[in-house]
């Protein structure tokens, strides 16, 4: 190894590794050499990283001689399958699917809560949180450790760019059909008639419409998406037996996810006291002025690194519990940051062990 590690993308063309790209061109640099890798049907394109144009090299064993540290951002079974090959090339794998989150000899890491785990990796894999999770949890540790977290109900409003750029084609287009028509929304059956049946990843309409529905079916109705939030939170807090209850639901926005949570902790919470909190927590920013309609909205936290919180409520019934309400960029915070922060700890570990 030289002065820098080597890293390579893999998935580097995709929605999240596009981004991946464009953080490793605007963070400070503590790469060596940059490899981008996708899918043989990549090949031949290039990519610009940080001042260079680089060839897409395709996915395969070799691809990884001399790697240090490798991004995954490629499907669960893609990752299940090539994160253990680069591990056995010598590399670090740092994956952002779901394929080894709850692995309990893979560590699931969310810097601004537990840098400490990136060293403890005994299969070579550190995991990146859903980005559901990921738009909440930098939020609510801090509340943690202040307060003592012991349940949490939430409900997500989940952005089309979750679904990949299938979802985003998907919204767009389905708001192109709809555009101009004032009657639309107004009588039962009209917008599915306007949109028809071409609805992308989704089971009904997002233009006009909320889907109260993210993922796969699990056992008794809950949703892949669902399951994630409560399992993820609990790893990354450790907190096996906290008491957590998600509703995922799916709405017409293109990027950023949305959170109204209701937490409740072991003492009795001050409202200003927790603002205090939040203001200081790394990878926060507090809008909270509800007086001049100043809130947080995927609109304004879109591109932007931290999570937005406001909103900031003591519940009525519970001085124990606060609700407030949670916007972060899941392309970026969500799946490709979190994930080249979690590299750049790697580096630095390794930079100092040369």
């Amino acid at each position: 190894m030289g002065d820098q590690p080597t890293l390579a993308v893999v998935g580097a063309t995709g929605a999240v590794g596009t981004v991946m790209c464009e953080l490793l061109s605007s963070r400070r640099n503590v790469w060596g050499e940059i490899r981008v890798v996708a899918s043989k049907r990549s090949v031949g394109r290039t990519l610009f990283v940080r001042g260079a144009e680089l060839p897409v090299l395709e996915l395969a064993p070799d691809v990884f001689d001399g790697v240090d540290v490798a991004m995954f951002d490629v499907p669960d079974e893609v990752s299940a399958e090539w994160a253990p090959i680069a591990v056995q090339h010598g590399a670090i794998a740092v994956d952002n699917s779901g394929a080894f989150r709850m692995d309990r000899d893979v560590p699931l890491v969310v810097p601004e809560i537990n840098p400490e785990q990136v060293r403890n990796r005994p299969r070579g894999i550190i995991a990146n949180a859903n980005c559901t999770t990921l738009a909440m949890i930098v939020a609510i540790a801090p509340l943690h450790h202040e307060y003592g977290l012991k349940e949490l109900v939430i409900a997500s409003y989940q952005s089309v760019s979750g679904a990949g750029k299938a979802g985003v084609d998907a919204l767009l287009d389905q708001l192109q059909r709809v555009a101009g028509d004032r009657t639309l929304g107004s009588r039962s059956g009209n917008v599915r008639q306007a949109i028809g049946d071409d609805l992308g990843p989704f089971p009904a309409p997002l233009a006009l419409n909320v889907v109260p529905w993210a993922g796969s079916l699990r056992d008794a109705g809950w949703s892949s998406e669902e399951l994630k939030v409560r399992n993820e939170t609990r790893k990354i807090l450790g907190l096996p037996d906290l008491k957590i209850s998600a509703t995922c639901v799916r709405v017409p926005v293109v990027t950023g996810h949305s959170v109204a949570v209701h937490a409740v902790f072991g003492t009795e919470v001050d409202c200003e006291d927790a603002r205090e909190v939040l203001r200081h927590a790394p990878g926060v920013i507090l809008v909270d002025e509800p007086q001049s309609g100043e809130f947080p909205m995927p609109i304004d936290a879109v591109g932007t690194d931290p999570a937005w919180v406001g909103r900031l409520r003591r519940s009525i019934d519970d001085p124990r519990a606060l609700d407030f309400f949670v916007v972060g960029d899941n392309l970026r915070k969500g799946s490709a940051l979190n994930t080249a922060q979690i590299a750049e700890l790697v580096a630095a570990e390794l930079t100092t062990r040369a």
